[in-house]
């Protein structure tokens, strides 16, 4: 008997063993036909010419072949010709790949004569690509994906035994390998992937042109290039459902608004707080909803919070450098909060890049006598960059030339970029499973804040990136202590407020060792606390509903592991402890402070305006 799915055409029967869809071929036939004719339009979308905007009264250009493409072939060609240079080692190499491929032979056969075998390769227990129960039970199935691992690792291992290759070089090319291997993986292709067949079987092939359709959809979005969607936007509106906690704009210049958040509590700390969000993301991630608001539970504790709400900056903002960032953002809201409030001092918190930001402005202001932060918080931020992570691949002198060229035909970069950047850092988690769920399965993706607030994507400033990546990711200045900024040398060993200093386990973006050895930079007392996940579930994590524990140890010496090893694991959100921290600094209270009412009027509610502007 056969069953109708609307949308979809008829379902497959399924076979006398109940369990193999057997294909409507009537409608396998019709969809296979919707199929190319989507194929087609979603083709000629992509393969259309793109062309570059016009710079200084040139005429349009169309678009080169990204120079990433360049940089992949040199780097990968350079681990090939370090093995080609020594034919003995090579074809030990080849030797044991054969072996392993034997070995699996081997196993395979045993198997199908029924016999119990142990794998010769498995996946890494989080891998979510094999998770599906045919991988393992159906030995053609196992055997395809055992060949992937054995190849892939295979790859991994000649990256990483290749001699007379710089740790940079060898670092971008474990990282472009990652891609790679992760693009082929057989869990990506219909052919290859026996949920995907038992699915798209199951839907006579009505999957396959839904999926081209969103792929349509998606390029179209993206001017010609592919934005994979992660989740469903139309579920989201900032100042809606997302970045709702009541409050007002108090402020605004060309670099920020600033938000004052309403009090919840009767009275409040004296010292007022500044929460300095990065620009390359917007500041509601620490507001999604009320259940995970940051912000909010900050206000519960009776703290007067400021937020700054940068601007997502187009061409009028070239010009706009580290400096720019530090004056007219954070030192020009500590001039607000003055107004506001009657403080000349205040505590202040750093996320990400504005945590160097705030870092750099720190350094400044203990240079030149201008203390008006008084203890500084920095939530997964780095100011050594030594060990900075994956990012680094994108940061030597050629690529950072690359970007800088890119930079002036327009003033700025475009966000998509530093999105699919942090999305490369966990490919199969953040691409692919979306390539395969969307394209192929043919389903939208769920609603999830996160991933809305991720695809909200920003602009940076020619010259303020420009300066990011040279003096940080590329030469270290800040943490070497030459870090120039107005003709002022910064130091970070004269800054001796005390600082909380947030790392997350899991990090990719600012790895756990990175901010650990950052701690040492500074010239006071640095409380280290690690939490648990990432550099985004392990900051928001709330404690009605705490998902991560967070460990505390004593002064910040000697190795990473051993600290670690040495720390205090406890249960929970890490909001109190730090709550307890920052109380302690400045215990005295004041009645509350209702925004708007004060020396700064009210420019409008939160959460403002430049938080809507899209890149």
């Amino acid at each position: 008997m056969r069953n109708e799915k609307a949308g979809t055409g008829r379902l497959a029967r399924v076979s006398i063993d109940g369990t193999t869809p057997r294909p409507d071929y009537e409608a396998l036939s019709r969809n296979t036909s919707q199929f190319i004719e989507e194929f087609g339009r979603a083709a000629a979308l992509y393969m259309a010419p793109k062309v570059v905007p016009p710079a200084e009264g040139l005429v349009p250009m169309p678009a080169k072949p990204p120079e990433e493409v360049n940089d992949v072939v040199r780097t990968l060609g350079t681990v090939a010709e370090r093995w080609m240079v020594d034919p003995k080692k090579a074809m030990q190499a080849q030797t044991k790949l054969s072996e392993a491929f034997i070995a699996l032979w081997g196993s395979t056969w045993h198997r199908l004569q029924g016999e119990t075998v142990t794998p010769v390769a498995e996946p890494e227990p989080k891998d979510n690509r094999f998770k599906h129960e045919e991988w393992s039970s159906n030995p053609v199935f196992d055997f395809i994906k055992q060949s992937y691992l054995i190849t892939s690792r295979w790859a991994e291992d000649l990256v990483v035994e290749a001699d007379g290759i710089d740790e940079h070089t060898r670092h971008k090319a474990q990282f472009y390998l990652r891609q790679i291997s992760g693009a082929l993986s057989p869990s990506n292709f219909v052919m290859t992937n026996p949920e995907l067949i038992r699915h798209t079987l199951e839907e006579n092939g009505a999957n396959l042109v839904r999926g081209m359709k969103m792929l349509a959809e998606d390029i179209e979005a993206g001017k010609g290039e592919l934005r994979v969607r992660q989740t469903d936007p139309s579920n989201f509106e900032v100042g809606v459902n997302m970045a709702v906690t009541p409050g007002e704009v108090v402020f605004r210049n060309d670099l920020i608004e600033l938000i004052q958040y309403a009090p919840t509590t009767e009275t409040v700390l004296k010292r007022p707080f500044l929460i300095v969000p990065p620009w390359i993301n917007k500041f509601y991630i620490l507001d999604l909803n009320p259940q995970k608001s940051l912000i909010r539970w900050m206000v519960a504790q009776g703290l007067t919070v400021f937020c700054i709400s940068w601007v997502n900056p187009d061409e009028r903002h070239a010009g706009k450098d580290f400096e720019s960032y530090m004056r007219e953002g954070i030192e020009a809201a500590i001039d607000a909060i003055g107004v506001a409030t009657g403080e000349s001092e205040v505590a202040a918190a750093g996320y990400c890049v504005g945590g160097t930001l705030l870092a750099v402005t720190l350094a400044m202001q203990a240079a030149t006598g201008n203390k008006r932060i008084k203890s500084a918080t920095f939530l997964t931020t780095q100011v050594d960059f030594t060990h900075a992570g994956d990012l680094k691949v994108f940061a030597d002198e050629e690529q950072i030339r690359g970007i800088e060229a890119r930079m002036k035909k327009r003033g700025y970069l475009e966000g998509t970029g530093m999105a699919a950047a942090f999305n490369m850092l966990r490919p199969n988690d953040l691409i692919w499973s979306y390539v395969v769920n969307n394209y192929v399965k043919g389903k939208k993706p769920m609603p999830f804040d996160l991933l809305y607030w991720n695809a909200d994507a920003t602009r940076m400033p020619a010259a303020n990136h420009s300066f990011y990546l040279r003096n940080c990711y590329l030469e270290n200045t800040l943490a070497r202590g030459k870090m120039m900024m107005g003709n002022i040398r910064l130091d970070l060993k004269k800054v001796k407020v005390p600082v909380f200093n947030l790392a997350t386990r899991e990090d990719h973006i600012a790895p756990a060792l990175s901010v650990f050895e950052g701690s040492s930079k500074f010239g006071g007392k640095v409380d280290l606390v690690i939490a648990g996940s990432g550099h985004i579930a392990g900051v928001v994590n709330p404690p009605d509903k705490p998902k991560y524990g967070f460990w505390t140890g004593g002064p910040v010496k000697g190795r990473f592991e051993d600290w670690l090893e040495a720390a205090t694991e406890t249960k929970g959100s890490w909001w109190p402890y730090w709550f307890s921290w920052l109380e302690h600094q400045a215990p005295a209270r004041v009645p509350a402070r209702v925004p708007g009412t004060a020396g700064l009027p009210s420019l409008g509610p939160a959460p403002g305006t430049y938080v809507k502007m899209k890149a």
